[in-house]
């Protein structure tokens, strides 16, 4: 008997290991969750990168707990997590998962599903994580109702899903008592409707940024109904609040990470806010519109790390605050209108701290850079676009950890030796375009680094090809254009460039003639403008390039072999500008290999014949230049076609016809239209008074004739304030980068072609000079209130000048000669206070030229040629001027006794002339003569004057010389 314990002691050691054993034994799935799983799976469409490959009914596939992606219970074989993000599934998500009820974590994040979401997600009742974010916002939810049936939930993440309709959704949220980080980013939220429902106490991370809240309705959400005891991070970013930064922010004590960035506040950063929130590590406020100074409240928060401040109106200098931030790692202040000097003990206390430096765009000024040579942390240092005017310090030289380097258009000079750059063996960006800086390299001189972008635009780096680039291997990016460089491409650049996204060695004087490569680089942007070089364009050149330009050089032969050459890039040729060549032949007919072309310009070359109706096929063209070649024929009908066409110039060409009436009803976007100098015949159409965005009209110098249409008027661009620039961005894709492209084009102005491109959008133009129109100057045109400039010369046009001309209040430039006008100048015309250029010469006009400042201004020639003309500037008088030879002949005595009244009004007149210079030269001089004591102190005041103008006069120039250099 006493052996019995022991051995029950055994037994239950054996049945313990046994039950363990098993515990670790693995368990199979439930079948039924099995066969959710499987539903789920048809319903997704698309898996890239087979990640449901291991789901399936094999033999070697039934136990769905090995599936990829999913995690069961070991004891009870239940799945507890569905983990598929980032693997670009696609399709819907079925009802079917409302069936795994045990499941306690769902993740289905960046991928591509769509449609509505299923209700029956609200049977998860175990669930502890949803994420469903980012899926390109496909899917929808109609509303959160279904939320309730999740009570244990503590992270929610349905960025993404379209929730427009979800007008419960605070309600929704504020029974989930257990919550403690909601994500609903760019979720398209209705506006808040207030409830008085218990709110959520747990909320750490609440992230409603990207939506279209407004202050009047998430403030009171967030201040008055729900607890922010514990909320440590809130963003609101990309949201439609205004107003100034409310002060409730100052109960939020805990808070770690606030961002309001990009929205519309206004005001001052409110200061006792700020120092409440003394835990605050990241603060984001850029893309406002808050204003001030920077307050020195920072100086309290001494956990912040990060700070953006970018992109608003603060001015005033960096606070001397900011140097107390002994954890700060990034500070960025770009896009304000800061001042002042950068001291050299800039921000001492974060010198072993601070990542990345952003002080760019801005007025900070300096005759010495900053010593940063203590930041030993730093990897990002931009102070581009301000007024630095020293030179570049050794110091920089000594920052061994930074990456990027950006000091781009400041006014910094001097010599740049291998010393200050070529020791930063981590730099991948470089940028010091726009400086008067002088490299002065050897040729033994290596740098350490490996760059992919390399700017240096408008720096000193000729005149020959700077060797030390032949290291860089990585080179995704280089600008060395207006570097002085008078040399050839060498070829190590050629077979460098097949990873290159980016190269321009615009206005330099390179020479030479392009290879022909087997492969230029895919997406290559090349800019090769205002150069030397010759030779014909290789084809295949075309092949891989998404922007292309070559204008400016001496290029010849033919373009239609690129026909031959299919773009290959998956972006397309976007940009094309072949100007002002030597390029000739006929236009190419395989316009469709070219379809995603937004400018074309070809023009000053010596192209022939016909523009092909393949041009048609360029639907997204916005500019199109071919002024100043051969062309002959008519427009063709395909360029109709072309509806996103904001300019065309086809100027100085030969092509003929009647002008096409299809340009007013299809091409309605267009701002300028150049037809100048060609043979076009017949009248205008009405069809052109449908181009209501026009702002510049250039029909002259054709064969036009008829009457000027009365519809003019509904050119509204010319009767409007404010005014479009022809402008489009591209994406470079190789440097992940935007370019701006801004269009001009050559325009008829003040007698002279001048090239307009910033400031075209200042020209609002019409031009119907030299052509065969008759009839009279319609009334209407006067609606066109908005004009700059207007030229009806050299027509066969009569009538009078329209009365009301002078409500043409900007007009600068006005000419009417060689017309057949009649009848007087009107007076309104001398209210045009702005006209510089005036031209009425050579018609019939008659009678007095209005009396203005204005019109006597101008020179004889502005009215010659009309013999009835009469008064100033003209020398003819007109019939009721005063002729003093014909009165004395008919007054007789009485007009002599005038005259003698006259005469002695002028001895009057002239005597007491002489009479007050002589008291008032001798009253002066003749005291100071007999007084030497008043004679002394005169001419020492005089002395004190001289020297105080001097003074004065010296430092007002200084000052000038100061701003200008600036």
């Amino acid at each position: 008997m006493s052996g019995r314990p022991f051995q029950y002691l055994i037994v239950f050691s054996l049945l313990l290991i046994a039950w363990w054993r098993v515990g670790d034994a693995e368990v199979g799935c439930i079948e039924r969750e099995r066969e959710a799983l499987l539903h789920f799976k048809q319903g997704v469409v698309y898996d890239y990168y087979g990640v449901l490959s291991s789901w399936g009914n094999g033999e070697d596939k039934k136990d769905c707990c090995r599936w990829t992606g999913v995690e069961c219970d070991n004891h009870m074989g239940h799945v507890i997590m569905l983990d598929l993000p980032e693997h670009f599934l696609g399709g819907k998500i079925g009802p079917s998962l409302g069936e795994l009820q045990h499941l306690k974590h769902l993740n289905l994040s960046k991928n591509v599903f769509k449609g509505i979401l299923p209700p029956q997600l609200g049977n998860l009742s175990n669930l502890q994580s949803l994420d469903l974010g980012y899926n390109n916002g496909l899917m929808t939810c109609d509303n959160l109702d279904w939320l309730s049936g999740l009570p244990l939930l503590r992270q929610l993440d349905l960025s993404w899903v379209n929730l427009s309709t979800a007008i419960q959704w605070p309600q929704a949220i504020n029974k989930m008592p257990f919550l403690t980080e909601l994500h609903l980013s760019y979720t398209q939220l209705p506006t808040i409707s207030i409830s008085h429902n218990n709110s959520s106490n747990s909320l750490v991370l609440l992230d409603l940024s990207g939506n279209c809240l407004t202050s009047s309705s998430i403030y009171p959400w967030l201040f008055n109904l729900f607890s922010i005891s514990s909320l440590v991070h809130l963003d609101l970013s990309y949201n439609n609040l205004n107003g100034s930064i409310p002060d409730a922010f100052e109960n939020m004590t805990t808070l770690a990470y606030l961002d309001l960035s990009f929205n519309q506040l206004q005001g001052e950063i409110p200061k006792v806010t700020f120092n409440n929130i003394s835990c605050l590590v990241d603060l984001y406020l850029s893309g406002n519109q808050l204003h001030g100074s920077i307050p020195d409240a920072f100086a309290n928060m001494f956990s912040l790390e990060s700070v953006d401040l970018s992109r608003n109106q603060f001015e005033g200098e960096i606070p001397k605050s900011l140097r107390d931030l002994c954890n700060l790692r990034r500070l960025l202040l770009s896009y304000n209108n800061l001042n002042g000097i950068l001291e050299k003990d800039f921000l001492p206390c974060s010198n072993n701290t601070l990542e990345a430096l952003d002080l760019s765009h801005n007025c900070i000024r300096g005759t010495s850079f900053p010593n940063l040579s203590g930041f030993s942390r730093l990897r990002e240092l931009y102070i581009g676009f301000n007024q630095l005017n020293e030179t570049l310090p050794e110091s920089i030289g000594q920052l061994a950890g930074l990456e990027v380097l950006d000091i781009s258009s400041n006014s910094l000079q001097g010599i740049v030796l291998a010393n200050h750059l070529f020791g930063l063996s981590k730099l991948w960006y470089l940028d010091l375009s726009f400086n008067s800086l002088t490299f002065n390299i050897s040729l033994n001189q290596v740098p350490l680094f490996q760059a992919q972008f390399i700017r240096l635009a408008s720096c000193k780096l000729g005149p020959c090809f700077p060797h030390w680039l032949h290291t860089q291997k990585q080179l995704s990016g280089l600008d060395i254009s207006a570097s002085g460089i008078s040399d050839v491409i060498p070829n190590w650049l050629w077979n460098s460039i097949a990873s290159w996204g980016w190269l321009n060695v615009s206005n330099n004087h390179i020479s030479g003639t392009l290879p022909n490569l087997t492969s230029y680089p895919p997406y290559l942007g090349m800019d090769m403008s205002s150069n030397c070089l010759d030779g014909s364009i290789p084809q295949s050149i075309f092949k891989n390039a998404i922007w292309l330009d070559l204008s400016k050089n001496t290029f010849s032969g033919s373009i239609s072999l690129s026909c031959e050459i299919t773009n290959q890039s998956s972006w397309g040729l976007s940009h094309l500008d072949l100007s002002s060549n030597r390029l000739s032949g006929e236009l190419p007919q395989c316009w469709e290999q070219w379809k995603d072309l937004i400018v074309l310009n070809l023009a000053n070359n010596n192209f022939s014949g016909k523009i092909k109706k393949s041009i048609g096929l360029l639907h997204y063209m916005q500019t199109l230049h071919l002024r100043n070649n051969n062309l002959i024929g008519a427009l063709p009908s395909a360029l109709k076609n072309c509806r996103d066409l904001h300019l065309v110039d086809l100027g100085k060409n030969r092509l003929s016809g009647r002008l096409p009436s299809w340009i007013g009803g299809s091409l309605s976007d267009l701002i300028v239209l150049n037809m100048r100098s060609n043979e076009f015949n017949g009248s205008i159409s009405l069809n052109l008074c449908r181009l209501r965005k026009i702002q510049l009209l250039d029909l002259s110098s054709n064969n036009l004739s008829g009457t000027i249409p009365k519809c003019l008027k509904n050119l509204t661009a010319m009767a409007q304030k404010g005014s479009s620039i022809i402008a489009y961005d591209d994406f470079i894709y190789k440097e992940s980068i935007t370019r701006s492209y801004v269009d001009n084009t050559m325009v008829q102005w003040k007698g002279k072609e001048s090239e307009f491109r910033k400031n075209l959008r200042l020209i609002k133009s019409i031009d119907f000079s030299s052509n065969k129109l008759v009839g009279e100057i319609p009334i209407e045109v006067i609606d066109l209130v908005e004009l700059v400039s207007l030229n009806l010369s050299r027509n066969n046009l009569s009538g009078s000048i329209p009365a009301t001309i002078g409500q043409l209040k900007f007009l600068d430039f006005l000419d009417l000669s060689q017309n057949r006008l009649q009848g007087g100048i009107p007076d309104s015309i001398s209210q045009i206070a702005g006209l510089s250029v005036l031209d009425l010469s050579n018609n019939t006009l008659s009678g007095k030229i209005p009396l203005g400042t204005q019109l006597q201004s101008f020179s004889a020639s502005t009215y010659e040629g009309n013999l009835g003309l009469c008064g100033p500037p003209l020398l003819k008088r007109c019939p009721d001027d005063k002729d003093e030879s014909r009165e004395v002949s008919f007054t007789g005595l009485n007009g002599k006794k005038d005259d003698i009244r006259d005469d002695a009004n002028d001895i009057w007149f002239y005597g007491n002339i002489v009479l007050g210079f002589i008291i008032g030269f001798w009253g002066v001089c003749g005291t100071l003569l007999l007084h030497s004591s008043w004679r002394y102190a005169y001419f020492k005041f005089l002395n004190k004057m001289k020297g105080l103008l001097y003074v004065t006069t010296t430092i007002s120039m200084n000052r000038l010389r100061r701003s200008f250099q600036s």
